[in-house]
């Protein structure tokens, strides 16, 4: 008998090897539909676009939510060790992030459903934020630990303002304004104790180096986040905007030959929210200052996304089907 057709003992954990940062996929997914909805109303790109790639989205996160849970449920005691990992434990953020992104696109034809999603999301985010900040103060870090991962867990409550405006919710300017604040506030320190590691320390193992593109995200995502609270673009959300294009330039640079010196894990999925968030950043600039450079930067940016996410999507699908999740989860 094939070790396919082996019968599973009851009680033997299921899918105990998959990482809860492959709901980084989700992500991206979903900030590349968010992308090509402004590249509609900006540059008249067909709407279906946005819309398939949205439902990729939703599919991949029902799909990998039930993964887990078979994971949560056959093997606790693996997701515990994951979950209270320093660096592991970061990206049970993602889950989250996935859950204040998701709305966005499925406001149109689930009104109901994502005012749900966005509330818990919401609230988890903030519990969660707290949570790991506390684990920072209560026990000594490892330097070696400072991975850009620790960044998902607080700046992520920048992603907490963003899909308010269009779900028809109660006034929430403060919780807006306290989700910028703090996300931006923990963004100077924990960029710059993990651009310190990355100095000081050995350079990231090969299955870290995709998450460094995380560091574009407090920019990116920062701009975004600034501009629809205050409702305009000023000096301050330039400034984010030409930070992102700025370290994008750089760790693109870092990053360019990560295909050779890198087999392809589900950890590569760490670049593609990165590169969404920059296309809808640029996108959302093109749109407060047309002209010819900044429409071809969101052009380009949305180009470059676009291709990454779905080589990441076909690259992934294929593994899963000729078997490979267990060791591209490694």
């Amino acid at each position: 008998m094939s070790e396919a057709q082996t019968i599973l003992p009851p009680g033997a954990p299921l899918l105990d090897y998959l990482p809860v940062g492959l709901f980084g996929s989700v992500m991206g997914l979903t900030g590349l539909s968010i992308a090509w909805r402004l590249a509609h109303t900006h540059f008249g790109a067909p709407e279906w676009i946005a819309l398939t790639i949205a439902a990729v989205a939703i599919v991949a996160f029902v799909v990998v939510a039930i993964a887990y849970l078979v994971k949560l449920v056959t093997a606790f005691a693996v997701v515990r060790t994951e979950f209270r990992h320093p660096i592991a434990g970061n990206l049970f953020g993602t889950v989250l992030i996935s859950l204040l992104l998701l709305p966005i696109p499925l406001n149109p034809f689930a009104h109901q459903l994502a005012q749900g999603l966005w509330m818990v999301g919401a609230v988890g985010m903030v519990l969660f934020a707290v949570l790991i900040v506390s684990r920072w103060m209560s026990d000594r870090q490892q330097v070696a630990h400072a991975t850009p991962a620790w960044i998902i867990p607080v700046v992520g409550l920048l992603d907490v303002p963003l899909a308010i405006p269009t779900l028809d919710l109660p006034p929430l300017h403060g919780l807006m304004v306290f989700s910028l604040a703090v996300g931006l506030f923990f963004a100077v320190p924990l960029f710059t104790l993990v651009f310190s590691r990355l100095l000081f320390e050995p350079p990231l193992p090969d299955p870290l180096k995709p998450s460094l593109l995380i560091l574009v995200a407090p920019f990116a995502v920062g701009y975004s986040t600034y501009t629809v609270t205050v409702g305009q673009t000023d000096l301050f959300s330039e400034v984010l905007y030409m930070l992102t294009l700025f370290m994008l330039a750089v760790l693109l640079g870092q990053l360019r030959n990560l295909p050779v010196c890198c087999p392809f894990r589900v950890s590569w999925w760490a670049v593609s929210f990165p590169l969404a968030a920059s296309s809808i950043a640029a996108l959302r600039f093109a749109v407060s200052e047309p002209g010819l450079i900044t429409d071809g930067i969101a052009i380009a940016l949305l180009g470059l996304a676009t291709l990454v996410i779905i080589g990441l999507l076909g690259r992934t699908l294929f593994g899963v089907v000729t078997g490979e999740l267990r060791t591209l989860s490694s």
